[in-house]
């Protein structure tokens, strides 16, 4: 018999992070810890308010009820909770955890032997252009060979002038050049704004615009001249036959998985199943969870072998983030084998 409970955790930003939604200084997120075989499985509920489809009055109810019925098994656990990804999520890590030699220790590999690295790409943040330009020169300093820019919430002009910089300095072979517009951009003037940034040599653009426009979408993604990357789109779609319709409708260049928001891996892994079926790229990233999950999301991704930048570099966010053999370095995320997991909610 299993026994489990759950914790609430705040996560501080070092610095307040922009993104088109607004600034973000602190980060909410659970953890569900279940006991049995005389050891612990850790598992962590990354939910996003305002973002997330189970940012909902009865979230903490839902907990709940999952820890006071966890002897169900993971698999029934999943069917009933598909209105809470997050938890979904926080149970798939808890019961993996629980069945391996080390709490932390979810998908053995090379990565987690330290033998192996995960590319990925550099995050800057939404601020005026002096302090986006101050981070763009700082991730190219680290050795970043792939940036992700949020665009959106200053003048698009400023946004642009800040992108052409950069592409006069490095050429798209030396410097791969992401955008994530979160939604920001008008149905009406999406098209306009691509062709401007597509002459930039532009790998990609995230959620041109807003979730739930889906013909606009679909025009959008038949006369892009710029790669499109589904984001926020694939939130609250749950049902496999769903899924399936929306990119079969849509047919996007590209999807992106935040496992926390879209049922952890299983729910991703259904998703990357019909992408291929459609040759739609895909790849993974973090959704602001501290580096429990993160751990886990790293973990996984290594095995699926996806050799393009993934977004895991938002480990080092947080004032109050737990001590893990987590690293980035040149680029890349390492798992350092010598660095001890400190992890203490209770």
């Amino acid at each position: 018999m299993f026994k489990a409970s759950y914790y609430k955790y705040i996560l501080h930003f070092k610095k307040p992070s922009g993104t088109s939604r607004g600034v973000l200084t602190t980060k909410e997120t659970w953890f569900i810890v279940i006991e049995g075989y005389g050891k612990k499985g850790i598992g962590e509920c990354g939910l996003l308010r305002g973002l997330s489809i189970d940012d909902r009055p009865d979230y903490v109810e839902k907990l709940r009820w999952a820890c006071e019925n966890i002897n169900l098994g993971l698999e029934v656990l999943i069917k009933e909770l598909t209105e809470t990804p997050s938890i979904q999520f926080g149970l798939e890590q808890a019961f993996l955890s629980l069945e391996q030699s080390a709490p932390f220790l979810l998908f053995p590999s090379r990565f987690t032997e330290a033998k192996d690295t995960i590319n990925i790409n550099g995050l800057i943040w939404m601020g005026d252009k002096a302090y986006m330009k101050a981070q763009i020169k700082n991730k190219i300093k680290q050795g970043f060979q792939c940036i992700k820019m949020k665009i959106g919430a200053i003048d698009f002009d400023v946004e642009f002038e800040l992108l052409k910089s950069i592409r006069k300095e490095f050429k798209s072979t030396d410097l791969e050049l992401r955008v994530d517009a979160n939604g920001a951009f008008l149905a009406s003037e999406a098209l306009e704004k691509l062709r401007v940034l597509s002459s930039l040599d532009i790998h990609s653009i995230e959620q041109p615009i807003k979730q739930g426009q889906i013909q606009e979408m679909a025009r959008l993604c038949e006369q892009t001249p710029l790669p499109i990357a589904l984001d926020e789109e694939l939130i609250g779609v749950c049902k496999l036959k769903d899924k399936k319709e929306l990119l079969n409708v849509i047919r996007p260049q590209f999807i992106i998985l935040k496992p926390s928001l879209i049922g952890g891996f299983k729910g991703s892994e259904e998703w990357i199943e019909i992408a291929q079926k459609y040759t739609i790229g895909w790849w993974i990233t973090s959704a602001l969870e501290s580096n429990v999950g993160l751990n886990a999301i790293a973990q996984w991704t290594y095995t699926l072998q996806n050799n393009m930048p993934q977004g895991l570099g938002t480990g080092s966010l947080f004032t109050n983030n737990f001590d893990s053999p987590l690293e980035v370095n040149n680029g890349c995320l390492h798992h350092n084998s010598s660095k001890k997991w400190n992890f203490n909610v209770s």
